[in-house]
């Protein structure tokens, strides 16, 4: 198993290390060197399908698939879900062409540099640690999904239940290690290196929850040299 650990965020310029997972929806593993030399590639690196806001950004992903496809550049998502439980999810909510990997140990978030945000009483030092007061201080407005605007406990509530997602022993297992674990989306160049990203960590943690909008992803996809 790799071990590598960024120490921030990788940034445009910077070349992404190779990571091998066990793919989700076909048979044997994806690895980040697959793409290495051949085309470009959209990183989607989430938490677990216990998520709802993930659960989101992953079907706002795949959405872009074909028109990505088109521009010559590939698509991964990578999930903190083990790899019998994602089956099992994307069997009964399939993606049209989505690959996607499971990432039971989080190897690729720390090896991009996405910290396991910590949870405090009080103290804040974004981004490693966060009071509870301050993410139930937060407000997630999601309209047509939300009734009104709701701290990030209540509205995943009230989205798992809209989606009659149940919470099993696996998801259990990956909150309990990785229920801070921020996420980003990294678009990286047919050598490997990142040429757009979008993460959790910017901003003072205020595109948590949330993810780039898919006009942004575009515009980063077109001004890449295919």
């Amino acid at each position: 198993m790799q071990e590598n650990h960024a120490a921030r965020p990788l940034q445009p310029g910077d070349r992404a290390p190779n990571v091998v997972l066990d793919a989700i929806t076909r048979q044997g593993k994806v690895a980040i060197d697959d793409f290495r030399g051949q085309k470009p590639v959209l990183i989607g690196l989430f938490r677990g399908l216990h998520c709802p806001f993930c659960r989101r950004q992953i079907a706002a992903m795949a959405e872009l698939t074909d028109a990505l496809q088109e521009k010559g550049i590939d698509s991964l998502t990578v999930v903190n879900t083990p790899i019998d439980r994602a089956r099992l999810y994307f069997r009964y909510h399939p993606l049209p062409n989505l690959l996607a990997a499971s990432d039971p140990e989080r190897v690729s978030h720390k090896a991009f540099g996405l910290p396991n945000l910590q949870f405090t009483e009080d103290e804040n030092e974004w981004p490693r640690k966060v009071s509870m007061n301050t993410v139930m201080s937060m407000r997630i407005d999601m309209p047509g999904e939300l009734p009104a605007p709701m701290d990030p406990m209540a509205a995943s509530k009230f989205l798992d239940k809209a989606d009659g997602y149940e919470i099993t022993e696996d998801d259990k297992q990956m909150i309990a290690a990785g229920h801070g674990q921020l996420v980003g989306e990294f678009l990286l160049d047919r050598d490997g290196v990142v040429r757009w990203c979008f993460t959790e960590v910017e901003e003072d943690g205020r595109h948590m929850f949330g993810g780039p909008a898919p006009r942004e992803v575009m515009s980063a996809a077109s001004n890449m040299a295919v």
